[in-house]
């Protein structure tokens, strides 16, 4: 069951009983999307390119797809965009959120038009992006190193820590390709000695509300 809960900035999260932890910061749902996964993830790579292929870990709620999906539309980039849930949420408790008020009702309705289409194979929501929600879990995702940008939102190491594992970041980083780049909210000295262990560079960025650092690492 998930409970609806206000965060600091005014916006939703989900507080997910089974794992016993919200989906977003409780100091702010909206702007911690905003912060690490926009500005520090696709903001930094879309200055260079005119396509984007991200892999999400961690669907969750739909919030970074949402936000990503409006800059991809406004600025005609061509966005593919896989975001993988193992639990993926009912469409009803996706509406309950209220996060179609952050962004144009085009974006909104292509979402929950094409949700329960999306966890089933790729969908087509406006010329140039597509989505695509496998449901399944991260290590059972097998795929070529396809991908420009990894959105690294899987729970915390407090409540999940099989998904901040070596084995499973040396596998989650297999998808990208080289030059790509992996965004998290986290940052520890063993997430940071995984990456580097594969290939990265990294960077220590201001972090949202409530952290101090972030983490952006770069395949070389």
């Amino acid at each position: 069951m998930n409970i609806i809960t206000l965060t600091a900035d005014g916006s939703n999260t989900l507080f997910n009983e089974t794992i016993g932890e919200h989906y977003h910061s409780k100091h702010g749902a909206l702007q911690e999307s905003k912060h690490v996964f926009i500005e520090a993830g696709f903001k930094h790579l879309t200055t260079k390119q005119q396509a984007i292929s991200i892999l999400e870990v961690g669907f969750g709620t739909g919030l970074n797809f949402l936000l990503t999906l409006e800059h991809a539309v406004a600025q005609n980039l061509e966005l593919k965009y896989t975001g993988l849930e193992a639990f993926p949420l009912e469409l009803e408790a996706l509406k309950s959120t209220g996060y179609q008020q952050y962004v144009p009702e085009n974006i909104w309705n292509s979402l929950e038009n094409n949700y329960l289409k999306a966890l089933k194979a790729p969908v087509r929501l406006f010329p140039e992006q597509e989505l695509f929600i496998p449901h399944t879990t991260l290590d059972q995702f097998q795929g070529p190193a396809s991908f420009d940008l990894i959105y690294y939102d899987a729970f915390s190491v407090q409540h999940q820590p099989e998904m901040w594992s070596d084995e499973i970041i040396a596998h989650t980083c297999s998808f990208l390709k080289s030059g790509g780049t992996f965004v998290t909210y986290a940052i520890t000295g063993k997430l940071k000695r995984a990456l580097k262990s594969n290939g990265f560079t990294i960077e220590k960025l201001p972090g949202a509300p409530g952290k101090r650092e972030m983490l952006r690492g770069t395949k070389l």
